[in-house]
């Protein structure tokens, strides 16, 4: 920083650059000030339209849960897309006066001039809900009353227009989707369930409802086999004890041949049964494959009915919804207040302006007066000599040029007639109060 390291040395900075300082603050205000007033006026007017909820509430005598916000920023879109914007400019001639901006410049321009606020609504909001909102105000900023008040009715004409179609509009797309929607639902239920019927069809044997009966028929089967076993046991004996056939009579031939004729019987009785055995056992051992295949289907089948009885009902809160919105018993946007023409301008910031000029001037000032004092380093003080040189002085010799004699407090109140100084040779408080009323004046008539 130079010379200036302390803070002392910035105040004794301050009080030798005063009149600089307070020189470039009064020129930066005084610009700020005429640069304010130039700034055309500008006058806001709003509109305020009311969310109404609706008359109908649900079965437990809850309201429905308010879609306003997410409607009103979709109409919100549709109202500042460029070309609905151009079709207000035309319709309104807005910025009429200046024929030299573009299309594009006036749609950025009227689109800055716009806000649209939301009033929250003062009723508890459910968790997990949309925020509801009970009003919107449309504000526009134009450069004449009428156009401020004619512009923001526009929009809130618009809202009010869109808002109907768009419920009405909305609800029938949504009973349109939950309709397909379930008819394409239902369809793969039906085809899921023909293909559990053709599968059933062709594995029926191995089902798993019949394994315990196919048990308990392996289990009688088992019993019949061991039953002609021991059958063709007691005929083989019989058979050993008749002895050869070349020394026996007639009648032990014939014994002979009954036993012959059951034993054949009982052979192909067992080879039936032992079939149908095998028959049952290669059932048994596909039924675990069959029931994983019909477990797939069941939950196929449990997931396509969950969805359905989902869509259903969303499709019946859908009609319901449809109905509501074409007998008008649904969420009404009404228009509250209509944007009337403002008396007063609300201006273009000028306050701001001239506050923020004053600050920017004042600090300028600084910086000039510090720029100045760095392009002419002088040592000042001891701490400076010290601190620059490595050299402490001895003596400090205060500056001892001359100076004009202070004149007596009776002379302060007199002005001097002094041709050659017309201003200096006035008193000091004189040419303070003088400066003072001179820009008072200028700033009055700048805000006037």
């Amino acid at each position: 920083m130079g010379q200036i390291q302390t803070l002392e040395e910035f105040f004794s900075l301050l009080r030798r650059r005063r009149w600089l300082i307070v020189a470039v603050a009064l020129l930066g205000l005084l610009l700020a000030a005429v640069y304010a007033r130039s700034r055309p006026d500008t006058y806001e007017s709003a509109a305020v339209i009311q969310i109404e909820i609706p008359t109908v509430t649900e079965q437990d005598g809850t309201v429905a849960p308010s879609g306003a916000a997410q409607l009103l920023q979709a109409i919100e879109q549709r109202l500042t897309t460029r070309e609905n914007l151009l079709a207000v400019i035309a319709r309104h001639g807005v910025y009429a006066n200046l024929p030299g901006l573009t299309d594009d410049q006036k749609v950025a321009l009227l689109r800055g001039s716009l806000t649209f606020q939301s009033v929250a609504s003062a009723t508890a909001q459910t968790f997990g809900a949309p925020p509801a909102i009970s009003a919107i105000i449309i504000f526009a900023r134009m450069d004449r009353p009428d156009l401020a008040a004619r512009v923001a009715n526009d929009f809130a004409q618009g809202i009010l227009d869109q808002s109907t179609a768009g419920q009405l509009d909305s609800a029938r797309e949504t009973t349109t989707f939950f309709a397909t929607e379930e008819a394409r639902v239902w369809t793969q239920i039906v085809a899921l369930e023909a293909e559990i019927a053709a599968f059933k069809n062709a594995n029926g044997a191995a089902l798993p409802a019949r394994m315990d009966a196919q048990r308990e028929e392996l289990v009688a089967l088992d019993a019949d086999l061991r039953d002609l076993a021991q059958t063709r046991v007691a005929l083989d004996g019989q058979r050993s004890a008749i002895g050869p056939p070349d020394s026996l009579r007639a009648t032990q031939l014939r014994s002979l041949d009954e036993i012959d004729t059951q034993l054949s019987v009982i052979e192909a009785q067992t080879a039936s049964l032992n079939a149908r055995r095998a028959e049952i056992e290669t059932q048994l051992a596909q039924s675990p494959e069959v029931e994983r295949v019909l477990s797939g289907y069941d939950r196929r089948l449990t997931q396509l009915q969950s969805q359905h009885d989902v869509v259903t009902r969303r499709m019946a809160e859908a009609e319901t919804t449809q109905r509501l919105a074409e007998a008008r018993q649904s969420e009404r946007f009404t228009l509250l207040e209509r944007a009337s023409e403002p008396q007063y301008s609300t201006g273009g910031g000028g306050r701001k302006l001239v506050a923020t000029g004053a600050v920017v001037s004042l600090l300028a000032g600084i910086v000039l007066a510090f720029v100045l004092d760095l392009m002419n380093p002088v040592v000042r003080t001891a701490e400076q000599m010290q601190r620059q040189l490595d050299l402490r002085p001895v003596v400090s010799i205060p500056d001892i040029g001359t100076r004009q004699r202070r004149r007596p407090p009776a002379a302060m109140g007199k002005l001097l007639d002094d041709p050659s100084r017309p201003i200096l040779g006035l008193p000091r408080y004189a040419v303070l109060a003088g400066g003072a009323t001179l820009f008072l004046v200028l700033a009055a008539a700048a805000f006037a």
